[in-house]
């Protein structure tokens, strides 16, 4: 069930994301392939789920959630970007600029999350 409600469940896998990101586009099309059901929830109009980016953070570190490569990051003046130092400030980035997490974040149906298009780390989740 594609759509844009709330984050996952025991039941489902939920992609959090922009839209218009070719990312995200490749992983929306690749699970719909795989027969995965998910929701999608837009950064851009929903905005960063302030209650889950905790455990985000905890899963996989604010190094690899911080997209360094991306628009987004170089856009923003040296003063901010030199002031991304932890877990805190990153989180505080991403609050503000949603645009600036690396795509997709993927929640798995059994809590695991992912970061990044990895088709060979996804088998693995898929029935």
């Amino acid at each position: 069930m594609q759509g844009m409600n709330s984050p996952t469940t025991a039941s489902h896998v939920t992609v959090f994301g922009i839209p218009n990101c070719d990312t995200v586009k490749k992983t929306r099309t690749w699970l719909t392939e795989h027969g995965v059901d998910f929701e999608f929830h837009d950064f851009k109009k929903l905005g960063v789920p302030a209650e889950l980016l905790p455990g985000w953070l905890a899963a996989v570190g604010w190094e690899k959630l911080v997209n360094r490569k991306g628009t987004t990051w170089r856009q923003l003046d040296d003063a901010t970007r030199a002031a991304v130092v932890d877990a805190a400030t990153a989180s505080a980035l991403m609050l503000a600029h949603p645009s600036v997490i690396k795509r997709p974040v993927v929640v798995w149906a059994d809590g695991r999350l992912t970061v990044g298009f990895d088709v060979t780390q996804w088998l693995g989740f898929i029935p």
